[in-house]
């Protein structure tokens, strides 16, 4: 008799019932936009609606979606109130830039992800989770969530900047809090509209912080640029060099280079944090699935010592994976504007609506998914993965502006996932009980805090 018990139902706002007033809207769009949608937007193929800014279409329908991010991506540039939030901080950073800007640095990174490239980062990425782990050697409680921040910090610094990034790391993870709490949130006046000269009490805010991280890239672009002077030899080859080499007249300027830099130090890290966060959590409260999980870790590392073939080599780890990315999508919201009108079947999309693709909706909407509130990896088990349509699972996004750094942070993560499970245990606490935010990226209010044991003495 299968004896196993019903799965984990991890936290989320429950859908509201009834339409929020305008005041109430901005209230819970500043403290956390995740709260916001109703038992209409998990059960509906699209919502066509008249916003506080404007019309609003929240688009549900996987076709809806590829119509948007892939066939007709020409006629949908980034949103207004996302630019509003996102360009004081990236600037022209791959995530904010359009046009012949977003071309050039697209076409200037792409020899950094390629398979060859990715997996030449796989050793690296091995060495810093190793070192990080002896911190857990006594057992303990930690805050996974922000140990995960240092952990991919390191990993990023090593990979893509082979170690030389200007500024301390600890001080470095207060920064980047600060700068989602500040400058990461919808300002009201962006959500009305508000004409740009009126002051943002938020950006005001984060000035000091933004300041903070341009003077980290300064830095590191100085002091390798002083590399090249003293030993051109002795230069990585790496995701900077790259960006360095891109300068000039037809490729990126030098504010481009620096705010891709920006980029990747953000971004870059932030997200597979907290997807990494978010799996350790729910495998804790899942221990059958955690079960498995190790099991599979210890039996792959027992006879595979290459991190590269570790993916393809782990699909229950790599499903667990995957099944918080769906549950807590790092990017929950992809922000679209439609440069003309156009219909869509029988959808009348008006120029200058709000167009919201939200894998935080769609990896929970009800006609798409069985029970979708649950964690269960099975969904994504060999056999079952192949059925789940391209447009309805959306971690990285889709189409032209697809995230370029989806292949180098699944390979980071299940190396993570398998040096920390394969030798210790993550269990919750008491203390355990996180709320999903929106600030940028899905974050847990309230931290990860976890006891971590060895599992082999």
């Amino acid at each position: 008799m299968d004896t196993q018990p019903a799965p984990f139902v991890p936290p989320a706002p429950k859908p509201r019932t009834s339409p929020p007033s305008t005041l109430e809207m901005i209230r819970i769009v500043y403290r956390n936009p995740l709260e916001l949608w109703g038992e209409l937007t998990y059960n509906e193929p699209w919502i066509s609606a008249k916003g506080a800014g404007g019309p609003l279409v929240i688009a549900n329908d996987p076709a809806l979606i590829r119509h948007v991010l892939v066939d007709n991506a020409k006629n949908y540039k980034m949103a207004t109130v996302r630019q509003k939030i996102l360009r004081p901080i990236l600037r022209d950073g791959l995530l904010t830039a359009e046009g012949e800007v977003w071309k050039r640095s697209r076409k200037a990174m792409a020899p950094v992800f390629t398979p060859r490239h990715i997996f030449g980062f796989a050793q690296p990425m091995l060495k810093r989770t190793l070192e990080f782990v002896t911190r857990y050697e006594a057992g303990g409680a930690s805050d996974i969530a922000h140990d995960m921040t240092l952990l991919t910090y390191d990993i990023l610094a090593e990979t893509l900047f082979s170690g030389e990034i200007a500024g301390e790391p600890g001080s470095f993870e207060n920064e980047i809090d600060r700068l989602f709490e500040t400058m990461g949130r919808v300002d009201p006046l962006d959500l009305l509209r508000a004409p740009d000269w009126l002051p943002r009490l938020t950006r005001i805010r984060g000035r000091k912080t933004m300041a903070y991280f341009r003077k980290i890239v300064t830095d590191t672009v100085k002091m390798r640029e002083e590399k090249f002077r003293r030993d051109p030899d002795a230069v990585p080859q790496d995701f900077l060099t790259l960006l360095l080499k891109a300068e000039g007249p037809d490729g990126l300027t030098r504010p481009e280079v620096e705010d891709n830099i920006i980029t990747f130090i953000g971004a870059g890290h932030e997200t597979t944090a907290r997807a990494l966060g978010w799996t350790l959590y729910c495998l804790a409260e899942s221990p059958w699935e955690r079960d498995r999980v190790e099991q599979e870790i210890d039996q792959v590392l027992a006879r595979e010592p290459d991190p590269t073939k570790w993916l393809d080599a782990m699909p229950l780890t790599r499903a667990a994976f995957d099944e918080a990315l769906r549950l807590y999508p790092p990017a929950p919201s992809i922000n679209r504007e439609p440069i003309v009108p156009e219909m869509w079947r029988d959808l009348y999309i008006p120029k200058h609506a709000a167009v919201l693709v939200m894998p935080w909706v769609v990896h929970r909407h009800r006609k798409l998914w069985d029970r979708p509130d649950a964690f269960l990896p099975e969904r994504f088990h060999p056999g079952n993965r192949e059925k789940i349509d391209r447009f309805q699972y959306l971690p990285f996004g889709a189409g032209p502006r697809v995230c370029i750094g989806a292949s180098f942070a699944m390979q980071e993560a299940i190396i993570a996932l398998a040096i920390l499970l394969s030798r210790f245990r993550f269990d919750a606490t008491a203390e355990t009980k996180p709320w999903p935010v929106q600030k940028l990226t899905t974050q847990p209010q309230g931290g990860l805090p976890m006891r971590i044991t060895p599992r082999h003495r």
